[in-house]
């Protein structure tokens, strides 16, 4: 039996007719930017995360950096100054602290729950620290009272990462509306993925907002005339009028991801597997189903040879990537152990139950 990591095609048949009419729409309204999907998809959306406003951006890195510059003109930080983020992240989130002249402290998480410490980031904090960076990783909420706390009492800005988090939630609220401000990617493969690259930004505050927008669109917000040194960030009326589509359908597709990860948790019996601390239903939308296991290699191989798809996330930490050569010397123990054991197993809305127990069944076998 075949069982592929993630099936794009098999997630775009299930809406093909609305999906059709959407992309007809936009081919036959002859406006291809800045137009009326982005407005439709833009309200949608800041009233699914729950937030007052969204600005849609070309992709996920644009949309971390564009939040973070506007917050860095609007509160007059200085480069060099500082924002804490967990290690064991994509290096997108990375970069997009350091490509502002700002300094990411990397903090080790929690080897159970995969979060960060609040006691690990309040002994980070330094007289150049301006904000803390919230990774939802593979689909968890990461946000908890005490973290918001601390970044109140010191003044700090809190960032979310919601790339992988579409549709989570913690006490009925979602991620993606508890920090100041916060950055989605709708690369093709995520809970709510475009047919291309895409992103936005969300938020409660109008001039963050404004700002990310005008930084998005050259630094210009009147034709012709350019108030700051932007960039080309926006978000295309296809993407758009896709992404609202799919919207629609987003809590059912996480419900079905929930179901599989019941199935993962309760079949899955290998002492040689470790699999994340269960969060409560609501605070996790895995987009990814990580496992564990210090044999990684042999067993993506084994799977292999079970026609059965995985993907490592991800094989080398930021801190050992040649991009930040001056970090290699450090050691994260905890984030240097999760790379070299994470293996993601399929997890698609599209997978059967019959697929899925396959799974189970051959990793019970290895």
């Amino acid at each position: 039996m075949q069982v592929p990591f993630l099936s794009l095609r098999d997630i775009t048949a299930k809406y093909a007719g609305e999906l059709h009419q959407a992309v007809l729409r936009v081919t036959d309204s002859g406006w291809y930017l800045q137009g009326n999907e982005n407005k439709v998809f833009e309200e949608n959306y800041a009233k699914y995360i729950g937030t007052k406003y969204c600005v849609g951006v070309a992709n996920g890195l644009q949309a971390l950096e564009l939040m973070i510059r506007a917050c860095k003109i609007l509160y007059g930080w200085n480069d060099g100054d500082e924002v804490i983020v967990q290690a064991n992240t994509y290096i997108a989130t990375i970069l997009s602290i350091s490509q502002n002249n700002l300094k990411p402290v990397l903090l080790d998480p929690n080897p159970e729950t995969l979060e960060l410490d609040p006691e690990s980031i309040e002994k980070a904090i330094t007289s150049k620290t301006r904000g803390v960076m919230l990774v939802h990783l593979y689909g968890r909420c990461l946000y908890n009272e005490k973290i918001a706390g601390i970044c109140k009492n010191h003044n700090l800005k809190l960032f979310e990462d919601n790339a992988q988090a579409h549709g989570c939630a913690y006490k009925g609220k979602k991620t993606g509306s508890f920090g100041t401000v916060a950055a989605h990617s709708f690369y093709p493969g995520k809970n709510l993925g475009a047919f291309g690259d895409a992103g936005a930004v969300t938020t409660d505050d109008e001039e963050i907002a404004k700002l990310v927008r005008v930084l998005g669109n050259y630094g210009s917000s009147k034709k012709y005339v350019f108030d700051y040194i932007g960039e080309n960030s926006r978000l295309d009326e296809m993407s758009a009028a896709v992404l609202d589509v799919k919207l629609r359908h987003l809590d059912d597709d996480n419900n079905r991801r929930k179901e599989i990860a019941k199935m993962y948790y309760d079949g899955i019996k290998n002492s040689a597997i470790k699999m994340p601390s269960v969060l409560p239903k609501e605070n996790n939308v895995f987009h990814i189903f990580p496992v564990f296991t210090k044999k990684r290699d042999e067993l993506q191989n084994y799977l292999k040879e079970k026609e059965i798809g995985t993907i490592i996330h991800y094989p080398i930490p930021p801190h050992k990537q040649a991009a930040y050569k001056e970090w290699n010397n450090l050691t994260f123990p905890v984030t240097e152990k999760i790379h070299a054991e994470e293996l993601s197993l399929p997890m698609s809305p599209t997978l059967t139950n019959e697929q899925v127990k396959f799974v189970i069944d051959c990793i019970n076998g290895w």
